[in-house]
């Protein structure tokens, strides 16, 4: 049998486990919170006065915060290319209605558009951010979409979204922190809650990846390598301003979120060892030889990667995004 028939043979023998994961990592519609329970309510009187204290709390975030935000919102607001790209994954049929990775696929959406809904409506009533033009880089972020490396390979994807979807947690839980050391604590529970979501779901395509590893640990050893060794690239890796080349705006802002410290190259490595360490890939038994080199390849990286990392430098200079005004204010 070819690779790729075990593949798809693979993913059918996961989908009757599929509404056990619905179950165990996603949270019913009714149960879950929604935007509108961080944002002023329109039909309140109280409106206007809550608007008020959003635009006055927002004067205290500096603009590398800013910058970092504005990028993490426009990257959750590119969701259209994310569930269109996991629908295209080999073993996934969205034309079926009883193929289980589709329903997983569609309920994973409906929980992840929460996320751009509060963050885009909070930069708008903040008063501090072009909406025009973060609007114009989310278009432009859809319209380019990505190409992370996995092709429609199920095993490759799964690598892909249970380091991204932990790479995401990070980004927001500390971006919530930062917010409320200014003091925004209303920021700060958005990010918290929206963090709270990813890890969820890095847990749950984590998951996914051991069970894989169950039943083919030697192809899905070398896709975990192979992806390491093309890095795992953001999601908003061809992020541009307004007038901008694709991917002309993603190295500044990732210059920003490493100056404040809520993604760094240490926090790559972090998530590589503890990808590592709970797929248990040093105690892995009965692989090929490619198999082999491909584990002794993933053990060694992180030390690797930390003596790259130190030599790293990062410009320390602000560039002036179109998004947000140098002060932060407009």
């Amino acid at each position: 049998m070819s690779q790729h028939n075990i593949r798809l043979e693979v993913m059918r023998s996961l989908e009757p486990k599929i509404d056990g994961f619905i179950d165990q990592f996603l949270i019913p519609v009714e149960e879950i919170w929604q935007p509108s329970d961080f944002l002023p309510d329109s039909q309140s009187d109280q409106f206007f006065k809550e608007v008020t204290e959003i635009r006055e709390g927002a004067k205290e975030i500096g603009y590398d915060l800013w910058v970092t935000l504005v990028a993490d919102t426009i990257t959750e607001e590119a969701l259209p290319t994310y569930e269109s790209w996991l629908l295209d994954v080999d073993g996934i049929d969205q034309h079926q209605d009883k193929n289980g990775w589709t329903k997983w696929i569609r309920n994973w959406t409906s929980e992840e558009n929460r996320h751009g809904d509060v963050l885009n409506k909070y930069l708008y009533l903040s008063g501090r951010v072009n909406m025009k033009e973060v609007e114009k880089s989310t278009q432009y972020l859809i319209a380019d979409g990505f190409d992370i490396g996995t092709d429609r390979d199920p095993y490759k994807n799964f690598i892909y979204t249970s380091f991204q979807e932990l790479a995401t947690n990070i980004s927001h839980k500390r971006v919530g922190q930062f917010a409320k050391k200014t003091g925004n604590h209303l920021l700060g529970k958005m990010c918290a809650i929206i963090a709270g979501d990813e890890m969820r779901h890095h847990l749950a395509y984590r998951e996914f990846v051991k069970h894989i590893f169950d039943q083919d640990p030697s192809q899905m050893l070398l896709a975990f390598a192979d992806m390491m060794k093309k890095k795992i690239v953001m999601p908003a890796h061809f992020l541009r301003e307004s007038g901008g080349a694709a991917s002309s705006a993603f190295e500044v802002f990732s210059n920003c979120a490493q100056r404040l410290g809520v993604y760094t190259s240490k926090d790559y490595i972090d998530i590589l060892e503890k990808l590592n360490t709970y797929w248990d890939i040093e105690n892995l038994r009965a692989l090929s030889d490619e198999a082999e080199k491909a584990r002794d390849y993933l053990v060694k990286l992180p030390d690797r990667l930390t003596r790259i990392s130190e030599r790293m430098k990062f410009p320390q200079d602000q560039h002036h995004f179109k998004w947000v005004t140098p002060n932060g204010m407009l």
